[in-house]
């Protein structure tokens, strides 16, 4: 089969999920600028949040481009993929209600590790079906970034329990590495 359903399906997932994480930011009930104080770690975490949903939607696209169909397995592996990043709202409420409190840093830490993984498998799958001759294993190369980032959601996750900071800031730092576009991808393209 194609991958067209497999991508709207997707594309829908995930803006119902980035639609749930605004809900979640409760309008103040006053309207002076100091209303808005107590919402601010709750917008940090929706922005930061926000950022990691548009990398795995753009991700996904560029790698639904390079694939000429899909099977079971691979719709399987999506829906598991879909599964992580539908608790990204949860988490993403969690820690900015309780201002960047231990456990909830960790337990967003495993989020995000369980969704990087989702992917990989995701993109195993497919690179097992196209072949190692096929555009996104041309395109992914080494994949250092894929390999770099569950490294530090693994460092980041205990280092909640030390300093929400340091873990915190290891979670911007994979969504940095991230947000820097990638043009293996479309460059493979371009050159097909």
């Amino acid at each position: 089969m194609n991958t067209g359903r497999l991508e709207a399906f997707s594309d829908g997932v995930l803006a119902i999920i980035i639609t749930i994480m605004v809900l979640e930011m409760k309008v103040p009930h006053g309207s002076e600028m100091k209303d808005l104080a107590p919402l601010f770690p709750v917008f940090l975490s929706y922005i930061l949040s926000f950022i990691y949903l548009g990398i795995y939607w753009n991700n996904h696209h560029h790698m639904m481009v390079t694939t000429k169909k899909v099977s079971g397995g691979i719709l399987w592996a999506n829906l598991h993929l879909l599964f992580w990043l539908s608790l990204i709202p949860f988490v993403t409420g969690w820690i900015g209600e309780n201002h960047f409190a231990a456990l909830p840093m960790a337990f967003y830490g495993v989020v995000l590790l369980m969704a990087a993984i989702a992917y990989f498998i995701l993109q195993q799958l497919i690179l097992r079906q196209q072949g190692e001759n096929s555009l996104l294993a041309k395109a992914i190369g080494k994949d250092l970034k894929g390999k770099i980032s569950p490294v530090l959601y693994i460092i980041a996750i205990p280092m909640a329990f030390v300093n929400v900071w340091i873990s915190g800031g290891l979670y911007v730092l994979v969504a940095l590495m991230w947000l820097i576009p990638d043009k293996r991808i479309e460059r493979t393209l371009s050159e097909e």
